[in-house]
């Protein structure tokens, strides 16, 4: 990585840092964010979710009983929790205290940040022949979503159709579903999630079914959300991508800024 481009990603990594680490931009409906502390943990979800800041301003002892008071909440509630971690954050020993109280490391991901004006367009965006991909607010689609999840994943997945289906009603503007489809079976799907009054939109899902990879509906779905994005005059795209796509958005431009990895406790 050249000088020029490592201070593009600081800059960047910085900006993502003062512009996307509070409370989410859409809550479903039932769904509500606290303080504690340096921390903003969300309730109401498949499970609570734990945001921070990328200097806690807490070490040692301190940071231990924040820790606890965060599992120990969501222990009397019966729900699991998800406290998110980038690689840049502080302190350092973080990821080793939350270990020690419990939580579990799921795959890290890859934070990425790509130029909007960049990716709106461009050959072969269109996506493959003989799959359509249109924008939806149809909710038989996000259960249809749902489906498609639980099958990529091999897990329980319709929670988060629910989910996206409850926060693209509340904000339909700011949440923004897009499904690719062939033959009328969903095989894709994405969204975008606008952070008003920053410089991001967030592009989130992008799962294919396995048969479909490697076709170009990522990438499609990717330029389908940046013409959107370009629209409003948004100028930045961020990803947690896994292992599989940030090569691709690499490819498309995107720059690396940092890493994301949940840390999970379950009662």
């Amino acid at each position: 990585m050249t000088n020029d481009e490592q201070g593009e990603a600081a800059s960047l990594r910085a900006a993502y840092d003062r512009q996307l680490r509070g409370a989410p931009a859409v809550l479903a409906p039932g769904v509500e964010c606290e303080r504690d502390g340096p921390v903003i943990r969300t309730v109401g979800q498949a499970r609570g979710f734990v945001q921070t800041p990328a200097d806690l301003g807490v070490e040692g002892t301190a940071l231990d009983a924040l820790i606890a008071r965060q599992r120990d909440y969501f222990a009397a509630r019966g729900e699991a929790v998800e406290w998110k971690v980038r690689g840049h954050d502080r302190p350092a020993d973080l990821p080793a205290r939350l270990r020690a109280a419990g939580f579990a490391a799921e795959e890290q991901e890859t934070v990425l940040i790509g130029r909007t004006d960049e990716l709106a367009g461009g050959e072969g965006d269109a996506g493959p022949a003989g799959v359509t991909i249109r924008r939806t607010a149809d909710p038989a689609d996000f259960t249809a979503i749902g489906a498609l999840l639980t099958t990529v994943w091999d897990m329980d997945m319709a929670w988060l159709g629910e989910d996206l289906r409850g926060r693209a009603a509340a904000a339909p503007d700011d949440v923004v579903v897009f499904l690719a489809e062939a033959g009328g079976e969903a095989v894709s799907a994405a969204w975008i999630v606008f952070r008003p009054g920053t410089d991001f939109a967030g592009l989130w899902g992008g799962s294919t079914l396995t048969a479909w990879r490697g076709r170009g509906i990522y990438r499609a779905l990717v330029a389908a959300r940046a013409r959107l994005a370009a629209g409003r005059a948004v100028p930045y795209l961020q990803v947690d991508a896994s292992d599989d796509s940030a090569p691709i958005l690499r490819r498309l431009g995107f720059v690396v800024v940092t890493t994301t990895t949940p840390y999970v406790w379950t009662p």
